[in-house]
């Protein structure tokens, strides 16, 4: 084995000059292949903030892990007289950094887009925006600065929560005037007998402006959250299932704080939707948005809403939600209320381990709040 003589550096180097970064193996291996090639990562957050490093698709938790004993950064000696097996000490680490998977941190969204809705009869209101107003204006690169997310799961977000882009902005569409969109949309795929999977893009959309008001850019974009648009704009393959879901969540959310009776739901939401698609109605569509139970005069079920989304974010804050709404979950019921804050099964696991209490009876298994 060949001997290397270890010097300090001559040279002041400040302590914490290094740090080393463990890559997970999804990771290297997309540094590897990006060789030459497009690679973007980024390192989010600000002062109050614990750090993320995020790739185009996936966030990561930056964690340091204490080492043992210490690992020396060395390099070559700079001395052109050295020997060759002369190595300099530039710093000694006592930590690392490790990088693990991790939920995009985008509950600040919210609270950044609530003065930005877009409401019904706004069609014509950024054209009035002056000064102040206009610096008011929250857009897509704002919120790649100030939320800790991956493009990908950016995009994906604004997506899932109805976010429209107009005139460079965001604006959260209203939940009641994406449900009335919506039927107006499945309103005139009839009456302009237009099949669902090649609707004409420009016949609805001029359909929704000049009878309802409702700006085609708006359209367009809620078509594009529910089915595929071709690239020339021109048909829409509407996504059956999610306009149906998304209709039953719209009927469901009128009845917040009000139980409903299952079956008279059931026939607004029929009629919301309209005969072709009656077939693709199911309570499992709306899963982890309500709760069930029993009427007290009655033999019927009945639902109420409680949307997974309107639930904090910090996972002990959750359980403490959930165990206050009930007191005991069965293990199908809580799952879906927890998928958002997990980024796989396994760490769902964890969670249920951490904070709930696992109890099985002759009806399966149950979830309770661990006694503190």
């Amino acid at each position: 084995m060949p001997e290397v003589e270890i010097i300090f550096s001559p040279e002041q180097v400040a302590v914490g000059s290094f740090r080393l970064l463990e890559l997970p193996s999804d990771l290297c291996k997309l540094i590897e292949s990006s060789v030459g090639g497009d690679l973007n990562l980024a390192i989010k957050g600000g002062p109050e903030d614990d750090a993320v490093l995020c790739t185009s698709d996936r966030t990561y938790n930056i964690r340091s892990v204490t080492l043992s004993n210490s690992v020396l950064v060395v390099s070559p000696s700079p001395d052109l007289d050295a020997s060759e097996g002369q190595v300099v000490i530039q710093d000694s680490l006592k930590e690392l950094l490790e990088l693990v998977p991790a939920v995009p941190r985008l509950h600040r969204l919210g609270a950044l887009l609530r003065e930005h809705q877009w409401e019904e009869g706004h069609e014509e209101e950024d054209e009035n925006f002056t000064g102040a107003a206009k610096r008011k204006r929250f857009t897509l690169d704002h919120a790649r600065i100030e939320l800790q997310a991956s493009e990908e799961e950016l995009v994906q977000a604004l997506k899932e929560k109805h976010v429209l882009i107009i005139d460079d902005a965001l604006r959260p569409l209203s939940p009641s005037y994406l449900h009335k969109i919506l039927e107006l949309l499945l309103m005139h795929l009839v009456s302009l007998s237009q099949p669902h999977d090649a609707a004409s893009v420009l016949e609805l959309s001029r359909s929704l402006e000049y009878e309802h008001e409702v700006r085609r850019e708006v359209t367009l974009q809620v078509m594009r959250w529910y089915g595929e648009v071709d690239a020339a704009d021109e048909l829409w393959k509407m996504d059956v299932e999610r306009v149906v879901r998304q209709v039953g969540l719209g009927v469901l959310r009128q009845h917040k704080g009000n139980p409903v009776p299952e079956d008279e739901f059931m026939a607004k939401w029929s009629t919301a939707i309209g005969d072709t698609f009656v077939a693709s109605m199911s309570l499992k569509l709306l899963t982890g948005n309500y709760l069930c139970a029993s009427s007290p005069f009655s033999s019927s079920t009945t639902l109420s809403y409680f949307p997974c989304a309107e639930l904090p974010t910090d996972p002990a804050t959750r359980f403490v939600d959930l165990f206050l709404t009930h007191a005991r979950w069965k293990a199908e019921d809580i799952v879906p209320y927890l998928s958002d804050i997990a980024v796989d099964t396994k760490d769902l696991d964890k969670l249920l381990l951490k904070y709930a209490r696992a109890l099985t009876d002759k009806d399966g298994l149950w979830y309770t709040a661990r006694a503190r």
